[in-house]
């Protein structure tokens, strides 16, 4: 009975060493630019906008703040020699009360799921899960198994651009043109600029934010798949 087994278990790990490579190769694969199809979207460009304006008013807001504690500290230098100890005591309260209090509005806002990042899900994951959507129809339509997203964290050392199906993901979202799309602006449209930290010894956690515009992305080749 063992042997049985064992004969038949050999003989199910030859047939996949056998059929798996015939089964890959069957696979078909594909990528997408998930960000040029973004910066595509007039929803999403207006969503980043309305980003960097909020977190620009939200950023005076801290500047105004970091000037009131610099006029605390100014004049509790110029009037020190004058003041008694529990003068002294009480005007440090104060300041630090003030220091801490820009830490903390900070963390709230530009912190880690802080108000910023609440705003950017709120503004964006409408427009992006739209493209999801439509990159999976897509997949549907051609029958592929795998698509990778050539913007993402994946390094693709070289792209054959037969496996390009992001001008049939902006065909789904009705953006496609009768002449092949360009490449948009990437940088700005994503960057939302977060202020230093207020106080020099601020040791607020800030959400990492894209700063470098990348060089200018050349045009894509007109061939297009059937």
């Amino acid at each position: 009975m063992n042997n049985l087994l064992l004969r038949t278990a050999a003989l199910l790990g030859l047939l996949w060493v056998v059929l798996a490579p015939q089964t890959a190769q069957a696979q078909k694969f594909g990528y997408v630019d998930s960000e040029f199809i973004l910066s595509k979207m007039p929803a999403y460009t207006q969503a980043q906008q309305e980003l960097n304006t909020l977190s620009g008013n939200w950023q005076k807001d801290i500047e105004t703040q970091k000037k009131d504690l610099d006029k605390l500290y100014r004049n509790y230098q110029a009037e020190e020699v004058v003041l008694t100890e529990a003068m002294k005591k009480k005007r440090q309260d104060e300041i630090l009360t003030k220091e801490q209090d820009i830490k903390a509005y900070q963390n709230k806002i530009f912190g880690f799921e802080g108000q910023l990042f609440k705003k950017r899900q709120e503004l964006t994951k409408p427009v992006q899960d739209k493209v999801f959507e439509a990159i999976e129809k897509v997949a549907k339509k051609k029958q592929l198994a795998i698509v990778f997203d050539k913007s993402g964290d994946l390094t693709m050392l070289y792209t054959n651009p037969v496996h390009d199906y992001t001008e049939f993901v902006l065909e789904e979202l009705g953006l496609a043109s009768e002449e092949r799309n360009q490449p948009g602006q990437k940088g700005p449209v994503k960057t939302v600029a977060t202020p230093q930290s207020p106080t020099a010894d601020a040791g607020a956690e800030e959400e990492p934010v894209a700063g470098k515009q990348p060089a200018k992305t050349p045009a894509r080749p007109s061939t297009r798949k059937k």
